[in-house]
């Protein structure tokens, strides 16, 4: 698989997530607040972690995907933020998640806004979405800093939510 730098900001580096990541995604996962608004469960342990990366098809199908996010600076993983491709509703979302220890940073906006330049950029996406569970105060401040404008009310895995769009102005 690609190693290659997808994107880079002045402090992070956005990348192709492979198996070796397979740790640093278990660590992410293990973390209940990390996942209190995500509706996801925990890997059940590493081997789980890296049977989804193995199995992850985004890069493959759409060349765009969940990207890890390192820090330029010592290679750190941070988490991972990117673009996702969702052929049932025909649309692309932007999506972050970060170690606990990394929020606050600013990191998620800046990956965010780096992933939204590079779908626009380079994939010529016509628009990109956001949700978040309305609970979720701190991504949908994310999502409102990468530029983002709320776009109407979700239902998220059974919870109330927000959808957020941004419209390619080079289209």
């Amino acid at each position: 698989m690609n190693h290659s730098i997808i994107a880079q900001t002045p402090r992070l580096q956005l990348r192709q997530m492979t198996e070796a990541d397979a740790g640093n995604l278990f660590r992410l996962n293990q973390d209940e607040d990390v996942l209190r608004y995500t509706g996801d469960a925990p890997f059940a342990d590493v081997e789980a972690a890296a049977a989804f990366l193995r199995a992850y098809d985004q890069y493959r199908l759409y060349g765009v995907g969940r990207w890890a996010v390192t820090r330029v600076a010592d290679g750190c993983f941070l988490g991972w933020c990117g673009l996702k491709y969702t052929p049932a509703r025909e649309e692309y979302d932007v999506g972050f998640r970060f170690l606990r220890q990394y929020w606050g940073q600013g990191y998620a906006t800046e990956a965010a806004q780096a992933s939204i330049e590079l779908g626009f950029n380079q994939f010529h996406i016509q628009v990109i979405v956001g949700r978040a569970m309305a609970a979720n105060s701190a991504s949908l401040r994310v999502l409102e800093k990468a530029g983002l404008k709320l776009a109407g009310r979700l239902d998220f895995d059974g919870q109330p939510g927000w959808l957020y769009t941004i419209r390619n102005p080079f289209l």
